[in-house]
Protein backbone atom coordinates (compact mmCIF):
# COMPACT_ATOMS: atom_id res chain seq x y z
CA UNK A 1 0.00 0.00 0.00
CA UNK A 2 1.19 3.45 -0.93
CA UNK A 3 0.01 7.04 -0.75
CA UNK A 4 -1.48 7.84 -4.16
CA UNK A 5 -1.15 11.63 -4.51
CA UNK A 6 0.06 14.79 -2.84
CA UNK A 7 3.19 15.57 -0.85
CA UNK A 8 3.70 11.93 0.23
CA UNK A 9 2.90 10.37 -3.15
CA UNK A 10 4.47 6.94 -3.57
CA UNK A 11 5.48 6.50 0.09
CA UNK A 12 4.70 3.08 1.53
CA UNK A 13 2.30 2.44 4.39
CA UNK A 14 2.80 -0.33 6.93
CA UNK A 15 -0.08 -2.76 7.41
CA UNK A 16 -0.78 -5.22 10.17
CA UNK A 17 -0.25 -8.95 9.69
CA UNK A 18 -3.22 -11.29 9.51
CA UNK A 19 -6.83 -10.79 8.51
CA UNK A 20 -8.19 -8.61 11.35
CA UNK A 21 -7.67 -5.38 9.40
CA UNK A 22 -8.77 -5.00 5.78
CA UNK A 23 -6.90 -2.00 4.34
CA UNK A 24 -8.61 -0.19 1.48
CA UNK A 25 -6.89 -1.32 -1.72
CA UNK A 26 -4.90 1.32 -3.62
CA UNK A 27 -7.26 1.17 -6.62
CA UNK A 28 -10.36 1.61 -4.44
CA UNK A 29 -8.68 4.44 -2.52
CA UNK A 30 -7.77 6.10 -5.82
CA UNK A 31 -11.41 5.85 -6.99
CA UNK A 32 -12.67 7.19 -3.66
CA UNK A 33 -10.38 10.21 -3.68
CA UNK A 34 -11.29 10.93 -7.28
CA UNK A 35 -14.98 10.93 -6.28
CA UNK A 36 -14.28 13.16 -3.27
CA UNK A 37 -12.07 15.61 -5.18
CA UNK A 38 -14.66 16.02 -7.92
CA UNK A 39 -17.12 17.21 -5.26
CA UNK A 40 -14.77 19.10 -2.92
CA UNK A 41 -12.32 20.63 -5.36
CA UNK A 42 -9.46 20.13 -2.90
CA UNK A 43 -8.76 19.02 0.65
CA UNK A 44 -6.99 22.28 1.53
CA UNK A 45 -7.89 23.42 5.03
CA UNK A 46 -10.37 20.61 5.73
CA UNK A 47 -10.73 18.58 8.93
CA UNK A 48 -11.01 14.90 7.99
CA UNK A 49 -12.22 12.10 10.26
CA UNK A 50 -10.94 8.59 9.52
CA UNK A 51 -13.20 6.22 11.48
CA UNK A 52 -12.34 2.51 11.81
CA UNK A 53 -8.99 3.90 10.66
CA UNK A 54 -6.98 0.68 10.59
CA UNK A 55 -3.62 1.65 9.05
CA UNK A 56 -4.68 5.28 8.64
CA UNK A 57 -4.38 5.08 4.85
CA UNK A 58 -7.48 7.20 4.18
CA UNK A 59 -6.65 9.99 6.63
CA UNK A 60 -2.98 10.05 5.61
CA UNK A 61 -4.03 10.25 1.95
CA UNK A 62 -6.22 13.27 2.83
CA UNK A 63 -3.33 14.92 4.73
CA UNK A 64 -1.03 14.27 1.79
CA UNK A 65 -3.55 16.12 -0.40
CA UNK A 66 -3.65 19.18 1.87
CA UNK A 67 -6.14 18.47 4.65
CA UNK A 68 -5.50 20.67 7.69
CA UNK A 69 -6.13 17.96 10.27
CA UNK A 70 -7.02 14.27 10.40
CA UNK A 71 -8.69 12.61 13.38
CA UNK A 72 -8.01 8.86 13.40
CA UNK A 73 -10.37 6.64 15.41
CA UNK A 74 -9.31 3.03 15.95
CA UNK A 75 -9.52 0.68 18.93
CA UNK A 76 -8.19 -2.67 17.67
CA UNK A 77 -4.81 -3.11 19.39
CA UNK A 78 -2.70 -4.36 16.44
CA UNK A 79 -4.19 -1.88 13.97
CA UNK A 80 -3.71 0.94 16.48
CA UNK A 81 0.01 0.14 16.77
CA UNK A 82 0.40 0.20 12.96
CA UNK A 83 -1.64 3.42 12.74
CA UNK A 84 0.64 5.12 15.31
CA UNK A 85 3.72 3.90 13.41
CA UNK A 86 2.37 5.22 10.08
CA UNK A 87 1.54 8.62 11.59
CA UNK A 88 5.07 8.80 13.06
CA UNK A 89 6.71 7.68 9.80
CA UNK A 90 4.90 10.44 7.90
CA UNK A 91 5.68 12.93 10.70
CA UNK A 92 1.97 13.76 10.86
CA UNK A 93 1.69 13.99 14.66
CA UNK A 94 1.08 17.76 14.55
CA UNK A 95 -1.55 17.52 11.79
CA UNK A 96 -3.49 14.69 13.37
CA UNK A 97 -4.95 13.18 16.49
CA UNK A 98 -5.45 9.53 17.33
CA UNK A 99 -8.53 8.57 19.33
CA UNK A 100 -8.03 5.02 20.69
CA UNK A 101 -11.74 4.26 21.12
CA UNK A 102 -14.48 2.40 19.34
CA UNK A 103 -16.64 4.51 17.06
CA UNK A 104 -19.70 3.14 18.86
CA UNK A 105 -18.53 4.66 22.18
CA UNK A 106 -16.80 7.80 20.92
CA UNK A 107 -17.08 10.96 23.00
CA UNK A 108 -17.87 14.52 22.01
CA UNK A 109 -15.81 16.00 19.17
CA UNK A 110 -13.57 19.00 19.72
CA UNK A 111 -14.29 20.04 16.13
CA UNK A 112 -16.74 18.73 13.51
CA UNK A 113 -15.30 17.04 10.42
CA UNK A 114 -15.75 18.43 6.92
CA UNK A 115 -15.06 14.99 5.46
CA UNK A 116 -15.94 11.72 7.21
CA UNK A 117 -14.25 8.52 6.02
CA UNK A 118 -16.00 5.46 7.42
CA UNK A 119 -14.56 2.02 6.66
CA UNK A 120 -16.09 -0.48 9.12
CA UNK A 121 -15.87 -4.26 8.85
CA UNK A 122 -18.05 -5.45 5.96
CA UNK A 123 -21.47 -6.94 6.71
CA UNK A 124 -21.50 -6.07 10.42
CA UNK A 125 -24.35 -3.53 10.27
CA UNK A 126 -22.19 -0.87 11.92
CA UNK A 127 -22.84 2.06 9.58
CA UNK A 128 -26.27 3.32 10.77
CA UNK A 129 -25.41 3.25 14.50
CA UNK A 130 -21.92 4.66 13.85
CA UNK A 131 -23.26 7.61 11.84
CA UNK A 132 -25.97 8.25 14.45
CA UNK A 133 -23.34 8.28 17.22
CA UNK A 134 -20.93 10.49 15.25
CA UNK A 135 -23.69 12.96 14.47
CA UNK A 136 -24.97 13.03 18.07
CA UNK A 137 -21.44 13.65 19.37
CA UNK A 138 -20.74 16.52 16.95
CA UNK A 139 -18.23 14.79 14.68
CA UNK A 140 -20.18 15.48 11.46
CA UNK A 141 -20.43 19.08 10.22
CA UNK A 142 -23.81 20.02 8.66
CA UNK A 143 -22.09 20.45 5.25
CA UNK A 144 -19.94 17.28 5.56
CA UNK A 145 -19.29 14.84 2.78
CA UNK A 146 -19.30 11.29 4.12
CA UNK A 147 -17.65 8.30 2.48
CA UNK A 148 -18.69 4.80 3.51
CA UNK A 149 -16.99 1.67 2.21
CA UNK A 150 -19.02 -1.55 2.34
CA UNK A 151 -18.95 -4.95 0.69
CA UNK A 152 -20.08 -4.74 -2.95
CA UNK A 153 -23.44 -6.42 -2.24
CA UNK A 154 -24.32 -4.14 0.68
CA UNK A 155 -26.94 -1.47 0.13
CA UNK A 156 -26.95 1.59 2.34
CA UNK A 157 -29.98 3.39 3.72
CA UNK A 158 -29.22 5.52 6.78
CA UNK A 159 -31.92 7.68 8.39
CA UNK A 160 -30.90 11.34 8.45
CA UNK A 161 -28.51 11.02 5.49
CA UNK A 162 -28.96 11.13 1.72
CA UNK A 163 -26.87 8.94 -0.59
CA UNK A 164 -25.36 11.06 -3.38
CA UNK A 165 -23.72 8.20 -5.22
CA UNK A 166 -22.91 4.52 -4.77
CA UNK A 167 -20.33 2.75 -6.96
CA UNK A 168 -18.97 -0.79 -7.02
CA UNK A 169 -15.18 -1.23 -7.12
CA UNK A 170 -14.07 -4.88 -7.04
CA UNK A 171 -15.16 -6.40 -3.70
CA UNK A 172 -16.05 -2.96 -2.30
CA UNK A 173 -18.87 -0.47 -2.77
CA UNK A 174 -18.21 3.21 -2.15
CA UNK A 175 -21.10 5.39 -0.99
CA UNK A 176 -21.00 9.18 -0.66
CA UNK A 177 -23.57 10.66 1.71
CA UNK A 178 -24.60 14.04 3.06
CA UNK A 179 -26.44 14.79 6.28
CA UNK A 180 -30.02 15.88 5.74
CA UNK A 181 -30.86 19.39 6.99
Amino acid sequence: MRIIAGKWRGRALASPPGETTRPTADRVREALFSMLTSRLGSFEGLHVGDFYAGTGALGLEALSRGARHASFVENERVALAVLKANVATFEAEYDSSIVPQSVENIGVAREACDVVLLDPPYGAGLVPPALARLQAQGWIAPHALISVETGFREELDVPGFSVEVSRKHGKARLHLLRPLP
